[in-house]
């Protein structure tokens, strides 16, 4: 229930700020392995802008991803699949 609670707040803000279509800026943060990374860029369609920003050290992958979105709901639904992989914090 509370998940819930949370996504509609999210739903609501994003619609305070955006008007959609809009251009929206994902942003990711996880140790930099393969198939973690495969899992977050197959979130993506090819046409998506990309960038990837390493630490100083290497330990951690920063990713932003910029991408038309028609609503709020859309950002919402990737934020999702998006935490449903296991070592990626969401932004």
């Amino acid at each position: 229930m509370e998940h819930d609670e949370a996504r509609d707040r999210m739903r609501k803000a994003l619609d305070m700020v955006h008007k959609w279509p809009a251009v929206y800026m994902f942003k990711f943060i996880f140790e930099p392995e393969q198939e973690r990374l495969d899992a977050v860029l197959a979130l993506f369609p090819p046409e998506a802008e990309i960038l990837r920003k390493y630490s100083k050290a290497g330990k951690y992958l920063s990713l932003t991803a910029r991408e038309v979105m028609l609503s709020a709901d859309e950002v919402v639904a990737r934020y999702d699949k998006a935490a449903k992989i296991k070592g990626v914090i969401v932004l």
